[in-house]
């Protein structure tokens, strides 16, 4: 096992990364940038280093500076979080070059899901079901992408082969719009991603947003631990995430679980990763692979009662995974809410120094967060704070916690979208589960109205 990993990323995930080292035995090098210098990671770390100013792209995302960090704290392993260079290639082929361990997959495993793309190649050939498109990249021949579209049927989407985070997306309904709109894409992610490449997919109509938690080693075991249902998002970023996912036959679950594990073991995956899949009318469409931790993982951490970062390090360390896929077992309910530095109506951000920072318990009731009462939010980076989760027997009890725990949460000096999900909470259709990737954003259009 590893002595000493330097955590290259910042916020809660630092912490949650920080909390999990410290558990095993592991001393923790946290970097940081100047804004975040007073940060409780920071101060909590049994050493620091501070690489550069407060833009990201002279301190979160210099990979010289982190591995310069590495090199002179004598750390042995990277972990680089999720977001910032977590899902960089080039990044992980450095730091192995350097001499570290990478906590996370193999360069290749992570170009391989990095493109949109190659990505659903793979999974074809893994027999992962994905959604009706084009094989590859469009190319520049206008009647090709017409057949293309025609072959698929309207409406579709044109999508980035390097896209994420919902940008490089358009719908198409109509072939008068069609050349346009894959011209329009194309230089969207030429400038965003630095690669023009596009493909075209059947755009589903109402479908829910199913995630697939997998876990990997390098001695070709692979389990799926369950599934998370992220479905209530706005502009495709998640708001809510809950597992399991209401109202979906285990059966469908435990068929796509296994094939997701199965294409880890084709592919040689190693460590954490996400099967994202759209469902509809019974049926899953695999859309992209996340190659990294991700924001949502404590909801399966609760239905699980794995702790996925203790586990990415241990396979990192050349572990086997230390569970079979039938001690894999469910249980209960978990839901998360993410807690943004934001205008609750607006979703503006809203940066500043929290005067009163006052944190929810009781039973079933987890809080992942670096602030603090007298924390400064800075304005640099992403506006979430934190994540509230809570587990329950039942997804009833879970929804009761969360109402409660809501409730209790009292953060002022700042604004924040705990307003929206005490709202949501108590809404008829969310109560009900499985609503679609559309409907918080039609929620939000009928209460500003």
């Amino acid at each position: 096992m590893f002595k000493k990993i330097l955590i290259a990323n910042r916020g809660e995930i630092a912490l949650r990364v920080q909390r999990a080292c410290r558990e095993m035995g592991i001393k923790a090098v946290m970097v940081y940038s100047e804004a975040d210098r007073d940060a409780k990671y920071v101060r909590l770390a049994d050493e620091a280093v501070c690489i550069g100013p407060a833009a990201s792209g002279l301190s979160y995302l210099s990979m010289p500076a982190i591995i310069s960090a590495a090199e002179v704290t004598d750390a042995e392993a990277i972990h680089p979080g999720y977001g910032f260079l977590s899902e960089n290639a080039d990044f992980a082929e450095r730091v192995e070059k350097s001499g570290f361990v990478f906590i996370g997959p193999t360069p290749e495993s992570i170009r391989l899901m990095g493109d949109k793309v190659s990505a659903k190649q793979a999974m074809i050939r893994a027999g992962v079901p994905t959604v009706p498109g084009s094989e590859g990249a469009l190319p520049d021949d206008p009647a090709f992408i017409k057949r293309t579209a025609k072959t698929i049927g309207y409406p579709v989407i044109i999508k980035a082969a390097g896209g994420g985070g919902g940008r490089g997306m358009r719908v198409v309904h109509t072939e008068a719009a069609l050349l346009h709109a894959v011209q329009t894409t194309k230089a969207e992610a030429a400038a965003a991603f630095n690669n023009a490449a596009v493909y075209m997919e059947k755009f589903l109509q109402n479908p829910r947003h199913i995630e697939i938690q997998v876990l990997a080693d390098q001695h070709r075991n692979a389990v799926y631990l369950h599934e998370r249902d992220c479905s209530m998002q706005r502009r495709h970023q998640k708001v809510i995430e809950e597992a399991p996912a209401p109202g979906i036959p285990r059966r469908l679950i435990e068929k796509i679980g296994e094939r997701c594990a199965a294409a880890c073991k084709k592919m040689g995956y190693r460590g954490a990763g996400t099967f994202e899949f759209l469902y509809e009318n019974g049926e899953f469409y695999f859309i992209e692979m996340n190659t990294r931790v991700q924001v949502e993982h404590p909801v399966t951490e609760w239905i699980t009662g794995i702790d996925i970062v203790a586990t990415q390090i241990a396979v990192a360390a050349g572990e086997k995974l230390p569970f079979s896929q039938r001690q894999v077992q469910l249980r209960g309910h978990a839901i998360e809410c993410r807690i943004n530095a934001e205008d609750p109506y607006k979703f503006t951000p809203s940066p500043g120094r929290i005067t009163t920072w006052h944190a929810p318990g009781g039973p079933g009731v987890r809080v992942d967060s670096h602030a603090y009462t007298n924390y400064m939010v800075p304005p640099n980076y992403d506006s979430m704070i934190g994540k509230i989760i809570v587990h329950g027997d039942t997804r009833e009890q879970a929804l009761a916690r969360m109402r409660t725990a809501l409730a209790e949460t009292v953060i002022e000096g700042i604004k924040t979208n705990i307003p929206l999900h005490r709202e949501l909470m108590v809404d008829a259709n969310f109560e009900a589960g499985g609503t679609n990737i559309h409907y918080l954003e039609q929620w939000l259009e009928q209460r500003d109205r």
